[in-house]
């Protein structure tokens, strides 16, 4: 059997060099970023867990409901139809995340991401205190599992269910989710279907794939070399302060003492420069600093910082950054946009309809146009809508309903008939105008064009 040939070095972080799965387990050193992180997960936490309880004006504070296709946000409620609104909303977080990004690079990852915030404040404390720490899941790694690491899955298992529950609750909301829970699966065999993969899914990723998800599957860490500048904020390691290592007269203030590795939650290395598996959490920060003030030496050998800062071959770099301006204006002027066209997000969709068949019919010396009109109530109250034909006083409008009741959220169609005298239309047309009202007046004018028979010779 031929020998495997093995890389010269680790080709990812977390895969040894033959190839095999290389488990991190990082150490835990409690510096001041840690603490500073905790705070804002378990904010975080928090808000995902109550936020689809909440209520705005009566309405889920966030139901995805795609069935439904309606979007119910902080009060608002935004349907398919928006596509406008849509656009801009995912232009704003794009170029949100390019402007943070190009200021303090991967600092999302590292304390916002939900990859980050379940793994390292949930999940890896759990199993932190189930298999005793570092060293007691070093050594199972090395002896194969016992009860601990069965109790641990079996917690994990429990946990990821419990997510994907308020997963859930954020696509069919609170009350669907609670008569779900409370029945038979058979009763919603769809949902129960999602909920059990999202579960499993959840269960996958914080048990086994965990770090690879940051260094492998996200594309995040890919775009930055194009998001990032030598002025960007990083974690980085001081070469020029740090090197030589060691510990003996003639060194650097490095010891080497892999501190920074080992508590790394991706496995990398950050005196081998900026990496992409970086997820700037600031873990080797803390670890750094508690070195150094056991060696009665400054802290910040590896700090936030910008890169050109940090490189000790990098020379002069212009002081002007356009994108720290471009981002920023951009970013208000969709902003802008969204507000604007977002204003009407309540206002009813109406849509006017030719009558289904002749185009017009001739009634003696007058002629009759069928309307079909559409109504969405897309605010959140029931609303009675009168239709008024302007333009045209010598016209009659006969509606079976007017006003037309419609209930919040739902649709509603009806046919409508405008009778005219032929004098009215002597080139065979003429354009009017409808308007909608509710009950606190005006609400839309719409054009309209009717039509009937043209004169000879007109």
């Amino acid at each position: 059997m031929p020998a495997l040939l093995e890389s010269p070095r680790r080709v990812l972080p977390t895969l040894n060099a033959d190839g095999t799965r290389r488990l991190i387990r990082p150490r835990l050193f409690p510096g001041r970023y840690f603490r500073a992180r905790r705070v804002l997960a378990w904010s975080l936490l928090a808000l995902f867990w109550l936020l689809p309880f909440a209520r705005v004006g009566g309405k889920p504070a966030v139901l995805l409901d795609i069935p439904g296709r309606a979007f119910h946000l902080f009060g608002a409620t935004f349907r398919a139809t928006d596509g406008v609104l849509l656009m801009l909303a995912l232009l704003v977080i794009f170029v949100a995340i390019f402007a943070v990004t190009a200021w303090v690079g991967r600092a999302w990852c590292g304390w916002a991401c939900p990859q980050t915030v379940y793994m390292e404040f949930v999940f890896r404390p759990i199993e932190r205190w189930i298999e005793g720490g570092r060293v007691g899941q070093q050594r199972l790694d090395r002896e194969g599992a016992d009860w601990r690491r069965v109790l641990k899955y079996g917690v994990f298992a429990v946990l990821s269910l419990g997510l994907a529950n308020v997963f859930l609750a954020y696509f069919v909301g609170t009350e669907r989710l609670g008569l779900w829970m409370t029945s038979s699966p058979a009763a919603h065999p769809t949902g129960f279907a999602v909920l059990l993969v999202t579960s499993s899914l959840i269960y996958a990723d914080f048990g086994f794939f965990r770090e690879q998800m940051c260094t492998v599957a996200c594309p995040y860490a890919r775009l930055q070399s194009v998001l990032l500048d030598p002025r960007s904020v990083v974690v980085g390691y001081d070469a020029r302060r740090g090197e030589p290592r060691g510990r003996g007269a003639g060194h650097g203030d490095c010891v080497d003492c892999g501190a920074c590795v080992t508590t790394c939650p991706t496995g990398i290395d950050i005196r081998e420069g900026l990496q992409l598996e970086c997820i700037a959490c600031a873990q080797c920060v803390d670890a750094c600093d508690s070195v150094m003030l056991k060696f009665a030496r400054p802290i910040g050998l590896i700090r936030y910082d910008a890169q050109h800062a940090l490189s000790p071959s990098q020379g002069s770099l212009r002081t002007n950054r356009p994108r720290l301006v471009i981002y920023p204006l951009l970013l208000v002027g969709l902003l802008g946009a969204l507000i604007f066209f977002a204003r009407g997000a309540d206002q009813p969709e109406v849509t006017l309809l030719r009558g289904i068949g002749a185009p017009f019919e001739l009634r003696g010396d007058h002629v009759q146009n069928q309307i079909r009109i559409k109504i969405e109530n897309r605010s959140g109250e029931d609303a009675n809508y009168r239709l008024e034909l302007l333009d045209l006083p010598e016209a009659i409008l006969v509606a079976p309903e007017n006003p037309l009741h419609v209930a919040a959220g739902e649709r509603a169609t009806t046919s409508v008939f405008v009778t005219v005298p032929l004098d009215a239309l002597p080139l065979g047309s003429r354009p009017v105008q409808f308007a909608i009202h509710d009950e606190h007046g005006l609400l839309l004018r719409l054009p309209y064009r009717l039509l009937g028979p043209r004169k000879v010779g007109s």
